[in-house]
């Protein structure tokens, strides 16, 4: 009977449940999200004080903290669960994809009116989620319909208005991470994770959907279809930032694949060179607003980078997820 045993014992899923998932999950937290927030709570901090400053959407500063702030929050942005999420703050800091057109008319129905919600921090965050943080910014700076409408000094509250309203955001997500932080590196009673299989499982699913979120939507939206390219579609295409993201994103994502396999070098390596391949190919391209869709030669150039984010997702579904106890069924969007 042992052979049997055995043959059982091999096939059963999730055997590796038994071992202990703490220093994964504390290295994962203190060299992973913890700093990614401080950097994003210290550059948003600096975008608000250059607003006040100098609010002149040309103004090379200006432009300069948006980007490196920007910066700062697609590294982080994954990491959608826990503070990120509590109040919609993720979406109030970036509300996209914004199929509906929902961010202009916002911004142009407070400039019309003249909205006094951009005089109070409490009032303003209390306004549509579509006229507020990066993405509502992007327009204010990078938008040339913006630059007449109504008159200047409104046009520089709102802007400063925005600049407040992402830092409250990004720093009380920071803030709210010291708590969180020892909820997901100690479960328990106490936790909203049960144990360290689930608490791990949740930063694979950060992991996942990252991975899906930028191949299908940074990289989908804009490339459409062969006949029908959608280049307009793409992510900050304005302030081009478009490709940025995509690097951006990819190189967060191998940090947090690292760490997750930290147990498995086979694994890890695996998952280390198709993550280099991915990023040597959007290093790469020169298309900073991924406009190349509408051409066929540079869109094909496109597509194998995709192609190559959907290698690095299939390598981590039937390589890493099994060993974090997760099953191939397992769906990343999923609110499980």
């Amino acid at each position: 009977m042992r052979p049997l045993v055995l043959a059982v014992a091999l096939t059963l899923p999730f055997a590796s449940h038994a071992q202990d998932r703490g220093p994964i999950l504390t290295d994962t937290v203190t060299a992973h999200i913890l700093p990614g927030y401080s950097r994003l709570s210290e550059a948003t901090g600096l975008l608000t004080e250059t607003a006040q400053r100098d609010c002149d959407p040309g103004s090379p500063d200006l432009r300069a903290a948006y980007n490196t702030a920007f910066d700062n929050w697609i590294s982080v942005s994954h990491l959608r669960f826990g503070p990120s999420e509590v109040d919609d703050r993720a979406f109030a800091l970036a509300f996209w994809p914004d199929t509906k057109g929902f961010t202009p008319k916002a911004l142009s129905s407070m400039i019309a009116a003249k909205d006094t919600a951009v005089e109070s921090p409490a009032e303003f965050s209390e306004t549509s989620i579509a006229g507020r943080g990066f993405f509502a910014l992007e327009l204010m700076l990078f938008e040339p319909a913006f630059a007449t409408q109504g008159d200047m000094p409104y046009r520089c509250a709102l802007v400063r208005a925005i600049t407040a309203d992402i830092d409250r955001n990004a720093s009380a997500i920071g803030s709210d991470w010291d708590t969180y932080a020892k909820a997901l590196t100690q479960p328990g009673e106490t936790s909203p994770y049960r144990s360290g299989d689930e608490a791990l499982q949740e930063l694979y699913k950060a992991l996942m959907t990252g991975l899906e979120f930028t191949g299908d939507t940074r990289l989908g939206r804009p490339l459409g279809t062969f006949d029908r390219p959608r280049p307009k579609r793409a992510e900050a295409r304005r302030s081009a930032r478009s490709l940025r993201h995509v690097e951006l994103s990819l190189i967060a994502l191998r940090d947090l694949a690292a760490r997750l396999s930290a147990d498995h070098p086979d694994i890890a390596d695996d998952l280390d060179r198709a993550f280099g391949k991915a990023i040597d190919r959007a290093q790469s391209l020169d298309d900073p607003s991924l406009s190349g869709v509408a051409d066929p030669q540079a869109r094909f150039r496109i597509e194998a980078l995709q192609q190559s984010i959907n290698d690095i997702r299939a390598i981590a579904s039937t390589e890493l997820g099994p060993t974090l106890g997760i099953s191939a069924g397992f769906n990343s969007l999923d609110g499980d």
